[in-house]
């Protein structure tokens, strides 16, 4: 019943978005928006990723979850009875609103949900930053002062970025995509986010966009100082290279690079998701394959056990599991 399975992209318009993502990555994007995110797996209320391909097509990730939790997840947990995480791609043509997620008991408070996230950097014009975390030395009470002054971003410490980069953001930590960048995110499957700046600008509907400040203040790690991007060992592979980005809890991200026709095998005991950072690949599990672009994503259901990824050139993936995947 199961095979390897690709999802209907769900767009969502951005002030700050482009289109990119259909230059990029061939994504049909609806005409004339400003679209700034691709969510490519998700199971969030109202934006249910559908399934494209197979016997399966019409079916949702949701259904899954309900009616096939065990085959689909397997020794992963689900998060409020929903897939655990949530894929996005970001195209920001203009920087992100200075921004922060709670942490657990900080969200329980507000009535929110907690959202740990992994930043890959795909794309990245000369010059790009990244916002992360604080400049070193900055108290609560002065970024409560830049605050009322509108001046909050010289607070944040800023990272200049390339593609290949990549950042782990904890929930608590202040952050905001710099423009000029597309990033491919994986986080728990939540959406709460506190704005706490949007550098004076206007919604899509002519309209300031709501900031969150005392629940910002209440979220923000104030002992968050200057955090590094990703610096992961390359562990060489037979036919390629691998870096395990974040072993979490939450989710654990391994980059592979693979040589043209090299080829990797896995095997899993709970889902495994895919995603392509640039080249092609074919990846077949259960007896059933399919062939991944840039910016394309495949799940691939516990059940199946094994799969093989083969690259038809030199191709950078993404290997994505829910969980605290075990070291190898």
């Amino acid at each position: 019943m199961f095979y390897p399975l690709i999802f209907q992209p769900i767009f969502k318009e951005r002030v700050w978005g482009a289109r990119n993502l259909e230059q990029l990555y061939n994504k049909p994007l609806p005409p004339n928006a400003r679209i700034g995110e691709s969510w490519e797996i998700s199971d969030r209320p109202g934006d249910v990723s559908v399934i494209a391909n197979g016997d399966l097509a019409g079916k949702d990730i949701h259904w899954l979850v309900q009616n096939h939790g065990t085959d689909l997840l397997g020794t992963a947990a689900p998060h409020n009875d929903r897939f655990p995480l949530l894929i996005k791609i970001l195209d920001a043509a203009d920087k992100l609103s200075l921004q922060v997620h709670p942490p657990a008991h900080v969200a329980a408070a507000l009535g929110g949900e907690p959202k740990t996230e992994l930043w890959y950097v795909a794309h990245a014009v000369p010059g790009a930053e990244l916002f992360i975390g604080l400049r070193a030395g900055v108290t609560r009470a002065e970024f409560e002062r830049k605050l009322r002054e509108g001046t909050v971003a010289d607070c944040f410490h800023r990272v200049r970025v390339r593609a290949g980069d990549a950042v782990f953001l904890p929930a608590g930590r202040v952050h905001a995509i710099g423009a000029g960048i597309v990033i491919f995110e994986i986080q728990q499957n939540s959406d709460t986010t506190y704005r706490v700046f949007d550098w004076n600008r206007l919604g899509l509907d002519g309209k300031p966009r709501q900031l969150h400040l005392a629940e910002s203040l209440r979220s923000i790690n104030f002992n968050d100082f200057e955090p590094g991007l990703i610096d992961a060992e390359s562990r060489h592979i037979e036919h390629g290279t691998v870096q395990r980005l974040v072993c979490d809890e939450l989710f654990t991200v391994e980059l592979l690079r693979l040589n043209a026709r090299g080829s990797v095998r896995w095997q899993f005991h709970t889902c495994v998701i895919v995603g392509v950072v640039q080249g092609e690949v074919s990846i077949e599990s259960g007896g059933a394959s399919v062939a991944l672009a840039p910016g394309a994503f495949c799940l691939l259901p516990a059940c199946l056990g094994r799969a093989a990824a083969d690259a038809k050139s030199g191709t950078t993936l993404l290997k994505i599991v829910p969980g605290r995947a075990d070291p190898g």
